[in-house]
């Protein structure tokens, strides 16, 4: 057997759920059945009451922990926060991680074969939302035979399915930790989007979203979205500090090659991602993004629409995040305020932006351990 820290959880197999129940969509097109694909770490108790969901970002999926061989050099996305006494423990929780529909690591989405043509899927996949991922994450809670979440968490665009699980199922979460989220895009997070999809879909080789019939992939345009995101991602300290203006060479080449290193790192991002994520499971991502705004069917009223949530909430920003900036925390935080539900808030000061959420900055860690502790300690959930 490999060796692993202590604090890992090791090796992990991902697993498939399967549904045959159709699955009505926002969009007004069903789903006749689907697949997903999750992790799981922990053990589940006999009361099947520590269970805690985690809701992955925009390019995330369900390898949050551990690893899936003994040669993999990367753990799982969020692996500084899930394992054996990290802020996630589990030696007490029960942890399921899980790819949502429409992505492109196993679940059932535009790589997935259409049933109905024998087809991929491709463009014709429909445009899913927040509350279509979270009613399919309530099934493979059923399926599990989970009945209630101790807690449901997620950062960025997996804060948002945490807070519509507050309000589509608030008595199947017993807590809610939304990290480096929003109630809604801003119309210059949306315009980034739509920049990152124009990329995509005006690269020659994506073919109106057929490429895989065509024998390609729309790499260039993948390369140009991941690049702008990735730039929305990182805070101007954390660039600075990391590249600065710091050349590749001594001297300037007076072209159009790379020449300084944020240049060569960016494109690095960029071309790394256009190998491993499908570029139809990007611009329904970004979709789904957009279209989250669960004030927007109470006049915009987000306390109104807060009504439903009955459990305690932890909302964690960070100082230099410009995608998701501090204020549109606080803006969640003072509307569950208003709506009288219970939230603890902290602002993290960190250099990283956006990606703070995804490292083990110790006050971070601090906030995020000690809320996860009293979940532990309500729910009298002991260590091994």
């Amino acid at each position: 057997m490999p060796e692993f820290a202590s604090d890992s959880v090791g090796l992990v197999t991902p697993q498939t759920a399967h549904f045959d129940a159709p699955l009505a969509l926002a969009c007004g097109r069903t789903l006749s059945n689907y697949a997903l694909v999750y992790e799981t770490y922990g053990t589940l108790n006999a009361e099947r009451s520590n269970a805690v969901l985690i809701c992955h970002a925009l390019s995330g999926h369900h390898h949050a922990a551990g690893y899936h061989s003994a040669e993999e050099r990367k753990p799982g996305w969020w692996d500084a926060h899930i394992g054996p006494g990290k802020s996630i423990d589990t030696d007490r929780f029960f942890v399921v991680s899980l790819n949502n529909l429409g992505g492109c690591h196993g679940s059932t989405g535009p790589t997935s074969v259409n049933p109905e043509s024998g087809r991929l899927w491709g463009p014709d996949f429909p445009m899913v939302t927040v509350e279509d991922w979270v009613h399919s994450q309530a099934r493979l809670a059923d399926q599990l035979g989970i009945e209630r979440f101790a807690a449901v968490v997620g950062g960025s665009l997996g804060g948002m399915q945490v807070l519509q699980w507050t309000l589509a199922y608030p008595e199947r979460i017993a807590n809610a930790v939304v990290i480096a989220a929003t109630p809604k895009l801003s119309a210059q997070n949306i315009a980034f989007n739509e920049v990152a999809r124009q990329a995509i879909r005006s690269d020659p080789e994506f073919f109106e979203g057929w490429y895989a019939e065509h024998d390609t992939v729309p790499k260039r345009g993948l390369k140009l979205a991941r690049m702008v995101g990735h730039i929305t991602y990182l805070s101007e300290d954390a660039m600075g500090s990391k590249f600065g203006r710091d050349l590749r060479s001594d001297d300037l080449n007076f072209g159009f090659d790379v020449e300084f290193q944020v240049e060569s790192y960016l494109r690095y991002q960029g071309d790394t991602f256009s190998t491993s994520f499908d570029a139809n499971t990007y611009l329904l991502m970004t979709k789904v993004l957009d279209y989250f705004d669960p004030a927007a069917s109470h006049g915009g009223d987000l306390a109104r629409a807060l009504a439903p949530a009955s459990c305690p909430f932890l909302v964690v920003s960070f100082s230099t995040d410009w995608r998701f900036t501090p204020s549109r925390s606080r803006e969640l935080v003072n509307a569950l305020i208003r709506a009288g539900k219970r939230v603890s808030y902290a602002n993290i000061d960190s250099p990283h932006g956006h990606d703070a959420f995804l490292l083990p900055e110790p006050r971070y860690r601090a906030v995020f351990a000690g809320f996860m502790d009293r979940v532990a300690r309500d729910l009298d959930l002991e260590g091994h």
